[in-house]
């Protein structure tokens, strides 16, 4: 398994609304980044602030001059959502994450323990 390479593809797939953020997270942002709070209504996040309606990719996911790549502007601050992903090998799989190498594909198990290696910081990070 590789290290994330920035590719942008989990946030592109999941910025328009198939993410979901705690009420302390919400509260977090209402108190701490009131710019992030206003793309949250009624509990659903990345929504337009003008109209209410879902956006169609996350607001703050955005390219990197000169790169094939993107970054998130809100890294530190990014739900739970966000900053556990990837979870499975069988998500990354089926999202077409540039992290799975052939070898993981015939080895699941084997690349299931590095992801959760890989991811332990991130998991830890919760509020």
């Amino acid at each position: 398994m590789k290290d994330c390479n920035q590719c942008g593809k989990c946030c592109q797939i999941y910025g328009d609304g198939g993410l979901s953020a705690t009420q302390a997270e919400i509260r977090w942002w209402q108190d701490n980044r009131p710019e992030i709070a206003r793309f949250v209504q009624a509990g659903r996040i990345w929504m337009d602030p003008e109209t209410g309606e879902a956006l169609t990719a996350c607001p703050w996911l955005k390219p990197l001059p000169n790169q094939n790549k993107y970054g998130c502007s809100i890294y530190e601050d990014r739900p739970d959502d966000c900053r556990q992903y990837p979870v499975l090998v069988s998500d990354m799989i089926r999202d077409g994450c540039e992290m799975i190498e052939a070898i993981d594909l015939k080895r699941p198990k084997v690349a299931q323990t590095k992801l959760d290696q890989l991811m332990i910081d991130s998991r830890a990070q919760q509020r």
